[in-house]
């Protein structure tokens, strides 16, 4: 699930490509996305490349593939090709989980969604699923549990398909990981470091720059404190 505005872009650019056959420059996009600033491009390119839409390519200009798109933009290509363009609506049912039952000393935590760069908010506020938790992965207070999706944060161990578990809180130490709301839009997986009045979203992946924001930017959701892994 892509919020409007990563929807809208990554149709922009694959559209440009198709045209012209070299990506769109950030100056056109903002203008495409009647943006205000690049940033607000760079933020978005960088959400669907760990998300795994995009990729860049090394030392060329204005080198952006697009390597896959939502089902729904998809099907409507396929439908226009057959010389008909139909309404789509996107099948927003959350993907099936199989539940755990809990064992004896185990605590339930309920399942909120799955947590990627730039996953829109709404994804990750409604329970999916419940699973079974230790007492020793969690801390005072209220969790919660995300699945993992991309793989941002594998040097920090944490793969795609891993679900890890959160201390809800609104504030956390420099270097420890964090679910992070940016900009009430979108939410993501990072480690949080802070530098005066900025704040910075820190990938565990070589692959993807950090994104450093303003203090008011940012709104931290939870800590992590646990993982569980299927094998």
């Amino acid at each position: 699930m892509l919020t409007p505005k990563q929807h809208a872009l990554l149709m922009f650019i694959h559209e440009r490509i198709l045209e012209t056959g070299v990506s769109p420059s950030f100056e056109e996009m903002k203008e495409a996305l009647d943006l205000k600033s690049k940033s607000g491009i760079h933020r978005l390119i960088t959400a669907l490349e760990e998300r795994g839409f995009i990729k860049r390519l090394a030392h060329k200009a204005r080198a952006l593939e697009v390597t896959r798109l939502p089902e729904a933009a998809t099907m409507g290509a396929e439908k226009k090709r057959a010389g008909f363009i139909p309404s789509v609506i996107e099948n927003l049912d959350p993907p099936k989980r199989r539940e755990i039952e809990p064992a004896p000393h185990m605590t339930e935590l309920p399942v909120l969604g799955r947590i990627a760069a730039g996953t829109p908010i709404a994804a990750i506020q409604h329970e999916q699923a419940r699973v079974s938790v230790p007492p020793s992965m969690m801390r005072g207070g209220e969790h919660f549990a995300l699945e993992v999706q991309g793989d941002s944060m594998i040097e920090a161990g944490i793969f795609d398909g891993d679900t890890v578990i959160l201390q809800r809180c609104d504030d956390a130490g420099n270097g420890e990981i964090v679910v992070a709301l940016v900009e009430d839009e979108e939410a993501t997986l990072k480690t949080l470091r802070k530098r005066g009045n900025s704040i910075a979203l820190e990938a565990a992946n070589p692959a993807y720059e950090t994104r450093i924001f303003g203090a008011d930017q940012v709104k931290v959701q939870g800590r992590l404190t646990g993982l569980l892994r299927e094998y």
